[in-house]
């Protein structure tokens, strides 16, 4: 897909429409998918959709909480130069939960002027759809976000809890996938969220109440573009949850915030357009035509490697349990949540494969890059699909996939297949920053190594 950049217009045709607006926030999603960015006063908005503006490249080194990761080569070895940077078209939209009038905007990161930066994991998703686009396939994808929504004030040991239902005055305490009166309790804030999706142009579709107490799911809508699929999954993020500090919650996409309760997952659906706009994965559920096999195998045998993108947190393995809908192996099935690649039903026209392995904090870029290189390396090498699995997955086919996270960013690393889909440069900015991360998180001492070890030993 071509390198795009808003047209001035688009900011002249929006100010004189908000003649009030008084400041604007440029929005560029990180690594990890934080919105890093600037708050601009409106009238310096005209003068950025001109001349862009200047963040440092080390934005993409950050670890989670911020710190340049050195060992990136992007810090300090640039004297952590600038890079310019542009606003993305048709992103500029109104932001109503604040209450003087603002607007947001997403910006990208450029090498040079016309020239993505190649440690921006948007510019990697763009390259790969740049393949599909020569081959004159186009990927129609939708993202399913799940999340829970948390109480504000956290117990004595430091742990979340679940939320105080608005309208029954009781906490959240047991499971009640799909309840609808669990909706109704919270319908003034989804409502709220879906408003205020409507309001910045993201197809929010349906929301459910999902497999634990304060978990719910929003589903984005099948787009014809997967970079402006996960434009949408981003800015959906932070529609909820800064609706949600509004009425009085926290929510949270970390993969498992209770230890004993369902992850949060961010599933997403794939099907392939040709040149005539018809579904090359159409065929009969049962009986995976020769594409769409070819494409589920490619899945299977990239997902290892793909892993670290899939689940980019310590947190993020913590899903992978028994009984909790996770795959812990390479599955595929029709119509069964237990497999890693499921093949929903519906009618023939929208078959279609959907991922389940991401968590909720991966960064969607990534997980989407991962996804459709692997499904394109399927096709590409025409490889041959393995026997379906049936029943309960996870009893049927013993874990395979790297669950650690750890062993998953070092198999990301040496991988010859994601240096050539996702750019050795790139891959080695991403590696060092998640071994960096991991390094700090295990210098610190826990609660409960104090619990365990203190009078014992």
């Amino acid at each position: 897909m071509s390198h795009a950049i808003a047209s001035s217009s688009e900011a002249e045709a929006f100010l004189a429409v908000h003649p009030d607006l008084v400041s604007v926030d440029l929005l560029l999603p990180d690594q990890h998918g934080v919105l890093r960015g600037k708050r601009i006063p409106a009238q310096e908005l005209l003068k950025v959709y001109q001349q862009g503006l200047y963040l440092p490249g080390s934005v993409f080194a950050l670890d989670i909480n911020g710190n340049t990761v050195e060992s990136t080569g992007i810090g300090f070895d640039t004297g952590d130069c600038d890079q310019p940077c542009r606003v993305i078209p048709n992103t500029l939209a109104l932001v109503p939960w604040q209450t003087k009038s603002m607007a947001q905007c997403l910006v990208t990161m450029e090498q040079s002027p016309g020239e993505a930066y190649f440690a921006n994991p948007r510019h990697v998703l763009d390259q790969i759809c740049d393949r599909y686009q020569i081959q004159g396939l186009t990927p129609v994808v939708a993202v399913e976000l799940e999340f829970y929504l948390t109480d504000t004030k956290r117990l004595k040991s430091g742990l979340l809890q679940p939320p105080i239902a608005p309208i029954t005055g009781h906490r959240e305490s047991d499971t009640q996938v799909y309840a609808i009166d669990n909706l109704d309790d919270y319908s003034a804030l989804i409502d709220d969220i879906m408003m205020a999706a409507q309001a910045q142009n993201i197809p929010a579709s349906t929301a459910v109440a999902e497999y634990a107490p304060g978990q719910f799911e929003i589903n984005l809508q099948h787009v014809a573009n997967p970079v402006l699929a996960c434009d949408q999954a981003i800015l959906l993020k932070r529609i909820v949850k800064s609706v949600s500090r509004q009425h009085g919650f926290d929510a949270t996409f970390m993969a498992k915030p209770y230890a004993n309760q369902a992850g949060s997952g961010m599933h997403i659906h794939m099907s392939l357009l040709d040149d005539a706009a018809t579904n090359v994965f159409a065929c009969d559920h049962q009986q995976p035509n020769a594409v769409m096999s070819h494409a589920l195998a490619g899945l299977q045998v990239t997902m290892a490697e793909t892993m670290a993108l899939l689940c980019p947190k310590i947190n993020s393995y913590r899903r992978f349990q028994p009984d909790f809908f996770v795959a812990m192996a390479p599955t595929w099935g029709v119509d069964n949540r237990t497999v890693a690649l499921r093949i929903p039903n519906g009618s023939m026209s929208a078959t279609r494969i959907e991922h389940r392995v991401a968590g909720a904090d991966a960064n969607p870029y990534l997980a989407m890059a991962a996804m459709l290189s692997g499904a394109l390396h399927g096709i590409d090498n025409k490889l041959i699909l393995g026997p379906q699995t049936t029943g309960n997955g996870a009893e049927k086919v013993a874990p395979s996939l790297p669950l650690n996270w750890a062993d998953a960013y070092g198999i990301l690393g040496n991988s010859e297949f994601a240096a050539n889909a996702f750019g050795a440069d790139f891959l080695w900015v991403y590696t060092q920053v998640q071994q960096q991360e991991y390094t700090e998180f295990n210098r610190h001492v826990s609660s409960l190594e104090i619990d365990w070890y203190q009078r014992t030993l």
